[in-house]
């Protein structure tokens, strides 16, 4: 047999060639050169545009970076300066600290605080107290300048007091015997003034008027308080306002106009209050002293009758 030969098998290999990876590399880095170009040339025209001031205050920046920012200036949004947070030509000497309340403001403070939380005592129990909760509409409690006021107004389905009388009516008492304690959880002071509507007496101002019902009806109020538990030297002012402050934006012949308020007192108020007493005792010695000195010159009088009261002791 004739033998047979095993096929040649010729593989061809082709020669790979590296592939370039950096053949657009030079186009990134010329891209950033002519941002970095651009950014230069717009440097150098803010530059050649700015005046003299601000070109100082740019260069004071980069000397003092620190400081400059920590200097006092305006503030960014109507600041003069290029660089906001700081002026040129102040030094560390300058920076000012954050003001502290002084004691007075912090005593203040505390005071506002504990007739903010009275208040919210006050409110929790007039939305609890089922006594209480139908009369709700006719207590006003707002915090004003002087103190935590208290109104409680008059209606025509439940009135205070019976008419043109101090008489306290029970729904009146229910209100007074449910705030009396509270009042006393404060060492605040308490002013009470009575106001009424602009229905006149017969007699007017010569008898009986709304001048003594308003004060009246304040004083019976305080009586009230008093029976319920308020300490009695709680009150240190009664006022009776007759008609002479409506209630904005009411009529004067309106029945909220007829009501009892109470003012629990900040202490710089009843320290006001307080003054107006010293104040008027410092007058009347004075005026005492003057009046000694005008028909007793030289205090010999004074001196001769003080002999004789001694004499008289003896």
């Amino acid at each position: 047999m004739k033998e047979t030969k095993p096929p040649i098998i010729v593989i061809k290999k082709k020669k790979k060639h590296g592939r370039h990876e950096s053949h657009g590399a030079w186009k990134i880095a010329y891209a950033d050169f002519m941002t970095a170009m651009m950014a230069f040339f717009m440097v150098m025209w803010l530059i050649s545009i700015a005046d003299p001031q601000k070109l100082e205050s740019l260069a004071e920046y980069f000397r003092m970076p620190l400081h400059v920012a920590m200097s006092p200036g305006k503030y960014q949004s109507d600041a003069t300066n290029i660089i906001p947070g700081g002026e040129a030509g102040h030094d560390t000497q300058s920076i000012q600290s954050i003001p502290q309340p002084t004691a007075r403001e912090k005593e203040k403070e505390r005071d506002r605080q504990a007739l903010q939380r009275l208040k919210n005592k006050i409110e929790n129990i007039l939305s609890t107290d089922p006594r209480l909760k139908a009369l709700r509409s006719q207590l006003f409690i707002t915090m004003i300048e002087r103190g935590l006021r208290i109104q409680i107004v008059d209606s025509h389905q439940r009135p205070m007091f019976l008419k043109g009388s101090a008489k306290i009516e029970p729904y009146m008492m229910d209100i007074l015997h449910a705030l009396a304690p509270i009042f006393n959880d404060v060492p605040n002071k308490i002013s009470i003034a009575g106001h009424t509507d602009d229905s006149p007496y017969l007699m007017g101002d010569r008898g009986f008027s709304n001048w003594e019902l308003s004060t009246q009806r304040a004083n019976s109020s305080r009586r009230e308080l008093v029976r319920a538990g308020l300490t009695e030297r709680k009150v240190i002012r009664i006022i009776g306002m007759s008609d002479t402050m409506n209630v904005k934006g009411l009529k004067a012949d309106a029945p909220e106009n007829r009501r009892i308020s109470v003012l629990i007192l900040t202490k710089e108020a009843q320290s006001d209050i307080e003054k107006e007493n010293d104040q008027g005792q410092a007058l009347t010695i004075s005026a005492a002293d003057d009046l000694v000195q005008a028909i007793t010159p030289h205090g010999k009088v004074v001196e001769e009758s003080h002999h004789v009261s001694t004499q008289e002791k003896k």
